[in-house]
């Protein structure tokens, strides 16, 4: 496995190598996210946590932005794809700037 990096996961992205979630399709029909806003909120996103030792994957968590909005989108770093855990808003009493877990 490569080391955990955002442009490897937004390569995925661009070339359709992402499987979302159950979870995450649920997660994202609840908050009105599209799959081509996720698609922009990866491509707009930076790394703000990473997971190295989650299995099957390592994750990471990452910011990006669709519509104006902040979101989170943890995202697994597979060899060959990446998979889509969750999606969510982050929200003013858990996280400074959208960036820091307070």
């Amino acid at each position: 496995m490569e080391k955990l990096d955002c442009e490897i996961i937004k390569e995925y992205f661009r070339n359709e190598e992402f499987i979302i979630s159950h979870h995450a399709r649920s997660r994202m029909f609840e908050r009105n996210v599209s799959t081509d806003d996720l698609k922009q909120i990866v491509q707009n996103s930076e790394i703000i946590e990473s997971y190295p030792d989650d299995v099957p994957c390592p994750s990471v968590l990452l910011l990006g932005v669709a519509n104006d909005e902040p979101y989170h989108v943890v995202v697994a770093q597979c060899d060959d794809h990446a998979r889509v855990i969750t999606v969510y808003m982050p929200t003013k009493d858990k996280w400074h700037e959208d960036r820091i877990r307070m």
